[in-house]
């Protein structure tokens, strides 16, 4: 034995001494797999050797605290890699099979740790039979397929349906109930302002609300494309519906969910279904002076106390409940006059008939994702009518509200679009055609109205 350990020792030195800068790429390949083979069986030699120390009392016979103390101090470890050493040789001395093949080279340290606490931790009822018997299964697995140490923890309710189906079955049952208990007893949800108009969204969820906020939110956070006009667009009449589609989202896939989640809610309180709030239907507060919203001037504010720029409320205005106010000098309310929807009933209805969904270029998203724009401002007079409304997605709401891209209705009643430059140079006015193909009755657009 004394002997063997020399040996060891010598080959160690000399390999450690070889130099390595002079080895061709595949040997150096080849050796790592080599001596990190020959690492793990001088483990299960220094396993083996760890427990026999502990079967015999030798720890306590050097005067240790005991097995973790005398290897911390033996041999330098820390502490929780000494407790560590010590439970794994414990451990791998109830798994012979894995211990054997460990000695061998057949798994390395991580893949029979893991096993040898599979093992461990399946039920006293399983018995000693079983027990021997998933040792077995997942040794042949890791072996056989090669599979790193985190894939064969996921075998752990494998194994056991395999050696004792009728327990599996039982330990399954009441681990989903523990979860669903304890998910549910700690569900909560917070909104809590994060400083710079930024707020921070928290909460736990259990299995079923998840997936009910995933089923809502899945169908809107898909990227958009959009299909853009070629060279080849003539400069008047709808674009062509063989055009190119070009991938225009850029949004990060946790940019979209929020939008997503907003989009959720807005279209709810759009329903007009969810119950009364201190006497009122849910809404979102606005106040600004009038002269600041036709101007675009000054900041609205939210009833949350948080600011919006103009441009915001003036978006908000477009499809929105405006309530006349008359205020004191000091900003008290004097008088409140009554709500006006400003797109609803039946030109809202005559709106979806003609767009059919979203009026922006290639967008696909249906009517009922849609706010109505006023194409000239109600706040500076645009008429609420037909010829002066575009169905639009929250999206590409927000993107004509920056003033890049202009709409107008052709003569022939329907919407088009004028690109901004760095789109298309020449701004050749095109039209969404998803909705509604072009057909050859179409005339070629004038200009009714622009914004």
């Amino acid at each position: 034995m004394a002997g063997a350990v020399g040996q060891v020792e010598g080959a160690v030195a000399v390999l450690s001494q070889a130099p390595l800068s002079s080895l061709p790429d595949a040997q150096v390949s080849e050796q790592t797999r080599r001596v990190f083979a020959v690492m793990q069986v001088l483990s299960a030699r220094f396993t083996a050797l760890v427990r026999e120390a502990d079967q015999r009392g030798i720890p306590d016979a050097e005067g240790a605290a005991g097995l973790t103390a005398w290897l911390a101090f033996g041999l330098a470890m820390s502490g929780p890699e000494a407790a560590r050493q010590a439970a794994f040789a414990r451990l791998l001395a109830s798994v012979p099979v894995v211990a054997d093949a460990l000695a061998c080279g057949e798994v390395n340290v991580e893949q029979a740790r893991v096993i040898a606490k599979t093992v461990a931790d399946l039920p006293s009822a399983v018995g000693e039979h079983g027990k021997t018997q998933a040792a077995s299964t997942l040794t042949k697995l890791a072996v056989d397929e090669k599979l790193r140490p985190e894939v064969l923890a996921r075998h752990r309710r494998m194994i056991l349906e395999l050696v004792a189906p009728e327990i599996a079955e039982e330990k399954l049952r009441k681990e989903l109930e523990r979860a669903e208990r304890s998910a549910f007893e700690r569900r909560s949800f917070t909104l809590s302002p994060y400083g710079d108009g930024e707020y921070r969204v928290q909460g736990v969820l259990d299995a079923e609300m998840a997936a009910i906020i995933n089923a809502a939110l899945d169908p809107l956070a898909k990227p958009r494309t959009v299909r853009l006009p070629s060279e080849d667009t003539p400069a008047e009449g709808p674009a062509d519906a063989s055009a190119p589609v070009a991938e225009v989202d850029l949004r990060s896939a946790g940019a979209r969910r929020a939008d997503a989640l907003v989009e959720v809610c807005r279209r709810s309180l759009d329903a007009g279904e969810l119950p009364d709030n201190g006497g009122e239907k849910p809404h979102l507060v606005l106040t600004m002076s009038w002269r600041e919203l036709r101007d675009q001037v000054g900041a609205g504010l939210l009833d949350t106390g948080d600011l919006l720029t103009p441009a915001t409320a003036r978006r908000l205005a477009c499809d929105a409940l405006i309530i006349p106010a008359v205020l004191g000098g000091d900003g008290q309310v004097l008088d409140l006059g009554r709500a006006r929807r400003l797109i609803d009933g039946p030109l809202r209805r005559a709106l979806v008939l003609r767009d059919r969904g979203c009026a922006f270029p290639g967008c696909d998203r249906p009517a009922r994702w849609c706010h109505g724009h006023h194409i000239d401002s109600w706040t500076d007079g645009g008429p609420t009518s037909l010829a002066n409304s575009v169905l639009l997605c929250g999206h590409h709401h927000r993107e004509i509200h920056h003033g890049h891209w202009q709409v107008r209705i052709a003569r022939d009643g329907h919407p088009e679009f004028t690109p901004p430059t760095y789109v298309d140079p020449a701004r050749k006015p095109i039209r969404n055609t998803l909705h509604r193909p072009p057909t050859v009755e179409d005339e070629p657009p004038k200009m009714n109205r622009r914004r």
